[in-house]
Formats: structure tokens, sequence, C-alpha cells
């Protein structure tokens, strides 16, 4: 019985590759509705990612399945529906139009090293380095329609953080200030959908940046602690 829970935990995770065939299948469709679409299911994606850890714990899949690596499972689908996909939408929406368009190709380049790096999590519940959320990044850019400048600003930018090993909150698992980002993370999520299907979309899209921006806020807090923590005598 342990072992069919231990591969029901793998089946669930292997349900982000489901929504990455949906993804893939909408934006080649094309289209605003279509584009939209493909961010609920990215959504639903992210959702899966942050749980199946939580599952895959509970059924000890480790212990019950050493032959089969959920974390090389999770970093395909991860891949896939947190950076190539949601910036083959960017391409395909034309968010970087023209000669502007061959920049998506330095985050892919970045999040394959990201991606790459065995200390990219740590242990005490971080990311070293931009975690490669070109998935949230896509959706900003996509749903607020900033000027091509900053849009392309802030991919580069975000790219270069990717090398840059400072921590990152990673709050599903644990960690500092880990049950507040997962409280406001489904505040979040909400707003997000209100964001991609309501009325007031970019109102809210706007509102919503407060999530993220805390996110940042509270990481590079994390990150002046721990170098006054060296620099201190």
């Amino acid at each position: 019985m342990s072992a069919v829970f231990a591969w029901a935990a793998h089946l669930y995770t292997a349900m982000g590759f489901v929504c990455a065939a949906g993804i893939a299948v909408l934006i080649v469709i094309g289209g605003d509705q279509s584009f939209r679409w493909a961010f609920f299911l990215m959504m639903i994606a992210t959702a899966i990612d942050a749980t199946d850890g939580w599952l895959a714990r509970r059924a000890r899949v480790k212990e019950v399945l050493p032959r089969f690596d959920g974390a090389a499972l999770d970093n395909l689908i991860d891949f896939h529906t947190y950076t190539s996909l949601p910036l083959l939408l960017l391409w395909r929406a034309s968010v970087l139009p023209g000669a502007a368009a061959w920049l998506l190709m330095l985050p892919l380049l970045a999040s394959a090293y990201g991606f790459s790096q065995v200390n990219a999590k740590t242990d005490d519940g971080f990311f070293l380095g931009f975690p490669s959320y070109w998935n949230i990044v896509s959706f900003y850019l996509y749903v607020l329609h900033p000027p091509v400048w900053i849009s392309a600003a802030m991919i580069v930018i975000l790219s270069v953080l990717t090398f840059v090993p400072t921590p990152y909150i990673y709050s599903t698992r644990g960690g500092p200030m880990a049950r507040t980002m997962n409280v406001g993370a489904v505040i979040w999520f909400v707003l997000l959908g209100l964001a991609l299907f309501g009325r007031a979309q970019q109102p809210l899209a706007a509102i919503s940046l407060i999530y993220p921006f805390a996110y940042l806020a509270l990481s590079a807090t994390v990150t002046v602690r721990r170098r006054r923590a060296i620099l201190r005598p």
C-alpha cells in the first residue's frame, strides 16, 4: 500500500506535465483568450509544485521508491512551466517585438544554469540566485503592457541575478517568514485569477504586485542580515 501511495505522489507531480502540454497548445493557438488560459494553467502547475513536496514527504517516496528520482521529474516540469513556456508565450505575444526578441534567450540560458546548480536550493529554506520565476514575470509583462524598454530591462536584470548567489525565500520548504509568505500567496493567487478573467484586469494586476515586491524585499533583507553577520567581529 505504501508503494501505491508513493506512486500516487509522483503521479500528482507529473500532472504538471499535463498542464505544460495544455499551455503549449494554447500558445500555439495564440490570441488573448488562449494566452490567459495558458497563464491559468501555469497557476495550476505552480500550485502543484508548491504542494507536491509535502505529499512526497508524507508518502516517504525516497524510502519506498529509492530507484525513482522525484526531484528530477520535478525539475523537468519546472523548467517548462516556469521558464521555457512562459518565454515562448512572451515571444508569441510579441511582448518584445522585432529585434528585441533575441533577449528572451538570456533568461532561457540563465535558467538552464540555475536549474543545473547543485546548491540552487539550500537546506535552510532558500534559493540561491533569482529562482527562474519567469511565469510570474511573463504574466505581468503581458497583462500590464509596460513600455518595451522596461520589459527588456527586467528580463536582462533578472537573468543576470540568476548568476548572483544571493538568497531568495523558498517558503514551501519552511524557513524565515514562510507562514506569512504562504498565506500571502493564497491571496495573491486569487488576485491573479481575477486579473486574468475579471473586468478590472490591469488595476488588479497592479495591486497584486504587492506580493512579489514584498517577496523581493524580504529576500533582500535576509541577504543584508547574512552579510552583516559575516562582517560582524
